[in-house]
């Protein structure tokens, strides 16, 4: 049975899954970045497990209120092993979220079966992966965004998504992408006939949605993550943390989840899979960022 509005009040299981080491260093960082969003979670009303890989006890999936899981994507898209357990889990009205390239995965069945649990997903050919700088300059009235202000990110901000035609999809953030998304020849994740007329029209890019599915259950699949360091940007953070509140049916405030403090650069550094390396510039990121010590 699904989860009701009227159990919002009760806590909160949320279980966290996290890819292999991926990208290099500050870019995947699926342990790390799941790790600041546990900590940006933490509250009486809330218990957040954090783990490698899909969980060796079945208890965390079964106790679970809404799973959130950033892992690489494609054929090595921890959930496509798994996808029977995941499928019956949600059945029950459990959340998902999935974070960067979690929201990839292969063509075909699986990406049908996918796109019915996530309510939509990157598909090579169709969909694009570049690097650039979003401006979201408007947000929707949901419960998702209390508290988010209009923001830009630099970011690797995939678009032109194959959502749901059934259940209830949301975008949440969305943007104008410019031309110079379009650089690249067409390819599997660069670009096609379809996509660069969109942008050429200058057509909304949708990077994060959120979907009420047929069964009652909700999701959320957000693009973003790429760039570690884009956690320090207390709107990503507060909007994430909304979305996996939401999706565990669990309460917002009007003003959005509480973060207790802002994250420092210190803590970004902690928990990441790879060493820094030589050239490793910390300084030029905190500019950028505009974060403290």
């Amino acid at each position: 049975m699904a989860v009701g509005i009227a159990d919002a009040a009760q806590p909160r299981n949320v279980l966290m899954i996290a890819g292999a080491r991926s990208h290099g260093y500050g870019a995947h960082e699926h342990y790390a970045g799941l790790k600041i969003l546990e900590e940006a979670m933490a509250d009486e009303d809330t218990h957040v497990d954090v783990v490698r890989g899909w969980p060796k006890k079945d208890s965390l999936i079964a106790e679970a209120d809404t799973i959130v899981i950033y892992c690489d994507g494609g054929k090595r898209h921890l959930a496509i092993a798994e996808m029977d357990r995941l499928e019956q889990k949600l059945a029950e009205g459990c959340g998902l979220v999935c974070l960067h390239y979690a929201v990839e995965t292969v063509p075909g069945e699986m990406g049908e079966r996918f796109r019915k649990l996530l309510g939509g997903h990157f598909e090579v050919n169709y969909s694009v992966n570049p690097h650039w700088i979003a401006e979201f300059t408007a947000l929707p009235d949901h419960s998702i965004t209390r508290g988010v202000k209009p923001f830009q990110a630099n970011d690797e901000w995939y678009f032109n998504m194959r959502f749901a035609s059934d259940g209830k999809v949301t975008p949440i953030l969305s943007a104008i992408a410019p031309a110079e998304t379009m650089r690249r020849s067409d390819g599997p994740h660069s670009g096609n006939p379809d996509v660069r007329k969109k942008v050429a029209a200058g057509d909304l890019q949708t990077v994060a949605w959120a979907y009420e599915r047929p069964d009652s259950g909700r999701s959320f699949g957000f693009t973003g993550g790429h760039y570690h360091w884009n956690w320090a940007n207390q709107d990503i953070l507060r909007l994430v943390t909304n979305a996996i509140r939401w999706t565990a049916v669990q309460s917002i405030p009007d003003d959005g989840s509480k973060l207790e403090t802002a994250i420092e650069f210190s803590g970004l550094l902690e928990n990441q899979d790879f060493d820094p390396p030589p050239n490793f510039n910390p300084d030029a990121i905190k500019t950028e960022l505009g974060i403290g010590s």
